[in-house]
């Protein structure tokens, strides 16, 4: 049985967070909490759905990896969110989810995590979180959006749990970085909360909203690192983010690397020498 109380939780939201949601569903044991979202009738526009579990079965990460939740060891939300047209530079959302559950951890005095572009929460040089998004359109126009979130909470003594297969960090959880362990309760309030406040901002202003706040949160940037794209192998030094969030590298040539679509294969642990 799940420790999840949803209308406890329902019930600790946001008044303005309540007001959008169209439907929020917690589950005992589920596979795949965006699989879930992604087969069910879209939430209207302006409006979102939520599902969550601590008992994740068949969890995805990106390009069809598995993402391993155990019971009772991680927390995982998806908010399906409907814009009632794409919005510029869609692929960049990812990268905002990202800085709004950092702003939402930060907010329970988890400090010092940051974001491995894409997708990945990294603290402490490990692995503490990873995001997947998924698009869905519409023929009236609007597009339809499944983001989901997956955080490791105390993995206990089993470090090897809590991972997504074909990664290259170890992972940590949030009993490792912090002295007291927010409730599971309060993280999941904060989780929403800051997911739908960015699908919010991000129909308002797009990517623009975000981009500055990249920097502080780039784990990449300074670092040896290899990138498999769908056209070749980019290696060099990770050298920031674009205004579109196209990451950066810096490879010995005039100009920085532009990498649009990619998975980062490789990052050294250590910061390259200037």
């Amino acid at each position: 049985m799940s420790s999840l109380d949803a209308g406890a939780i329902r019930g600790s939201l946001r008044e303005d967070v309540v007001a959008r949601l169209s439907r929020f569903e917690i589950f005992p044991e589920i596979a795949s909490t965006n699989t879930y979202l992604m087969e069910q009738e879209a939430p209207p526009p302006g409006q979102a759905s939520v599902a969550m579990t601590d008992n994740q079965t068949m969890g995805r990460g990106r390009h069809g990896r598995t993402w391993y939740s155990p019971p009772g060891s991680g927390l995982c939300v998806s908010v399906a969110y409907t814009f009632s047209a794409q919005p510029a530079n869609l692929p960049a959302l990812t990268l905002a989810i990202g800085l709004g559950a950092i702003d939402a951890l930060e907010g329970l005095g988890v400090v010092g995590v940051q974001l491995k572009w894409p997708n990945d929460l990294i603290a402490a040089n490990g692995k503490l979180g990873g995001i997947l998004t998924e698009t869905r359109s519409h023929l009236s126009g609007a597009i339809s959006i499944v983001s989901g979130l997956g955080i490791n909470v105390n993995l206990g003594d089993k470090p090897d749990l809590g991972f997504e297969t074909g990664q290259t960090l170890g992972v940590v959880d949030l009993a490792g970085l912090v002295a007291t362990l927010p409730s599971r309760h309060t993280l999941a309030v904060r989780l929403i909360e800051g997911l739908c406040q960015t699908f919010a901002d991000y129909e308002a202003g797009g990517f623009e909203r975000f981009a500055g706040k990249w920097s502080d949160r780039d784990w990449l940037v300074g670092r040896a690192l290899t990138i498999d794209t769908p056209q070749c192998q980019v290696t060099g030094v990770g050298a920031g983010i674009d205004q579109d969030g196209a990451l950066l590298v810096d490879t010995g040539s005039a100009a920085a690397s532009r990498i649009t679509s990619g998975s980062v294969v490789m990052a050294d642990i250590r910061k390259a020498e200037a």
